[in-house]
């Protein structure tokens, strides 16, 4: 979430409001809170993300979305745009317009100093909520680091912590693969954990 919360407005007053705005922003708690830009590093990283899963998503029954999708969390009314976002079957919306996703299965957020509080605190248990959500990724932009979120049959989450360049993140949910070297493809992270 970002900066200057408005005035009360319903949910429905935020979907008109944001279907007209120039910029996006989340809404929740009856305000609405404008979405900062991301950084070179955050946008290499979420396209990567969309290319590697893209191309295994060919031709299978999912919908793989980047940061312009808006989500609905039909059990707290947050309303975000996550990273990345698949669905797979048939996705559900919230209306005709066709432009707020109610049924995930896995979101990708990438972290930065700003919100990774957030994705990892009050979104992530937001998120959770979410009935279809199989799975969720935080990926670093600061070090190479994925954490993966898999919801267990018993509604528990397990936290699997990949911190290598050489690692894989295995999908089980859509199912497709994540490779460290390929999500972090063209970022230099620092002298060094520069990609050889």
């Amino acid at each position: 979430m970002a900066s200057n919360p408005k005035t009360f407005l319903t949910p429905e007053e935020y979907l008109a409001i944001e279907r007209q705005a120039d910029y996006k922003s989340e809404y929740w708690n009856g305000a609405m809170f404008a979405m900062v830009g991301a950084s070179r590093k955050h946008n290499l990283i979420a396209t990567n993300v969309v290319i590697e899963l893209g191309l295994q998503l060919k031709r299978k029954p999912c919908e793989l979305y980047n940061n312009d999708m808006r989500v609905r969390i039909p059990a707290t009314g947050l309303y975000t745009y996550p990273d990345v976002t698949v669905v797979c079957g048939e996705p559900q919306f919230e209306d005709q317009q066709v432009d707020t996703l109610l049924n995930p299965l896995l979101i990708v957020e990438v972290l930065s100093a700003s919100t990774q509080n957030y994705d990892r605190g009050q979104k992530f248990s937001n998120y959770r909520t979410i009935e279809s959500l199989a799975e969720y990724l935080l990926i670093s932009q600061n070090e190479y680091r994925i954490e993966q979120s898999v919801k267990q049959a018993d509604g528990r989450w397990l936290l699997t912590d990949i911190r290598t360049l050489e690692g894989v993140v295995e999908l089980a949910s859509i199912p497709c693969q994540l490779a460290l070297r390929e999500v972090y493809d063209k970022v230099s992270l620092s002298d060094s954990q520069v990609l050889p």
